[in-house]
């Protein structure tokens, strides 16, 4: 092959190992040599050797992996990393521990048997394991999410979710809306706590009451508004507006138990939310809803760790992926009599 390219053998090793200090011409040259000599392909576990890297990183889920792809977030997070994962020819390793120990424990095997060479975390939460874990070992990694601690000392993929909640409530209270409630994830997410903070934010500065019953917290799955849905519409002043933190939660768990009590979505209470999930236009009914871009979320975080696998001078970045509001049927003008 080093002949047909007319190079030397250890320079077709380089371009194997996609080394960054042999020119674009020659690896093209030696790539081409490849495919003319027909059904070559490299050794990878021979070449992951030469250069000290398992061609692999790791993504983490939140919780279990049969728990969290319930989710079809994630689903769609795993398909954009895949995607650059497979553009630079790296493998994915995910997680599937059932609880937050058996997933500190699969990282600490994953990262001190040299099973990857970087992790994507898919969550971001205070006082977290797995973070501290990887920063005391200088281990790459990248957060999907905005980190509670040390944010200027980590890379991170996210959204401005403050600032989507904070247009997202104000869209309902321009229509009108004075009792608008907050349906969340667990308190403890980075993600909860922005959307949170940007729904409470427009509150007081429209100078609306902001009573502590109008925050409720859930899983991000289809069961997972049930619970907060029964809880707010017990109050003696039900809300009329609800910002919900995530898709699946709207149209499983609150739109369904609304329907139970006797209510509709938008005539008696106008609902938004988050993801942009692919149900989410064609339920009934369709879902104003944040596209968060789920797919570039992942597809930059790979970029960025792998970016940080190739080159460890390469600076902590923050990557803030454009949002877009998708307006639809599930918000209404509220009628006067309804204020």
């Amino acid at each position: 092959m080093a002949k047909k390219a007319g190079v030397a053998p250890s320079t077709v090793s380089r371009v194997i190992a996609d080394n960054p200090r042999i020119s674009l011409e020659t690896k093209k040259r030696v790539r081409k040599a490849m495919k003319d000599l027909g059904g070559y392909h490299p050794n990878f576990n021979a070449r992951n050797l030469a250069v000290r890297s398992s061609q692999a990183i790791g993504v983490i889920m939140p919780s279990s992996a049969d728990k969290a792809l319930q989710n079809p977030f994630f689903p769609e997070v795993l398909r954009g990393i895949g995607a650059y994962a497979h553009k630079t020819e790296y493998s994915l390793y995910v997680s599937t521990g059932g609880n937050e120990e058996e997933v500190f424990e699969e990282v600490k095997r994953m990262v001190n048997g040299n099973r990857v060479d970087g992790i994507i975390l898919l969550y971001s939460r205070i006082a977290d394991p797995v973070q501290q874990f990887l920063i005391e070992k200088g281990f790459p990694f990248v957060i999907v999410g905005k980190p509670q601690e040390q944010e200027n000392e980590i890379t991170y993929v996210d959204n401005d979710n403050v600032k989507a909640s904070k247009e997202l409530t104000n869209h309902l209270i321009d229509l009108g809306h004075e009792h608008i409630a907050f349906i969340g994830g667990a308190p403890e997410l980075t993600v909860t706590i922005d959307r949170l903070n940007g729904y409470k934010t427009a509150i007081k500065e429209a100078n609306l009451e902001l009573p502590a019953e109008y925050f409720a917290h859930a899983e991000f799955l289809k069961s997972g508004g049930r619970d907060a849905v029964e809880q707010l519409f017990a109050l003696d002043i039900p809300p009329t507006g609800l910002v919900v933190a995530d898709d699946l939660m709207s149209f499983g768990g609150v739109i369904s138990t609304l329907e139970e009590l006797g209510l509709s979505c938008p005539e008696d209470v106008s609902i938004t939310s988050f993801n942009n999930l692919y149900l989410s236009e064609i339920t009934t009914p369709p879902l104003t809803t944040v596209d968060i871009q789920i797919y570039m979320l992942g597809f930059q975080s790979a970029r960025c760790l792998i970016e940080r696998t190739k080159n460890k001078e390469e600076p902590v970045k923050r990557i803030i992926v454009p949002y877009e509001i998708q307006y639809r049927q599930s918000t209404k003008e509220l009628d006067g009599k309804n204020r």
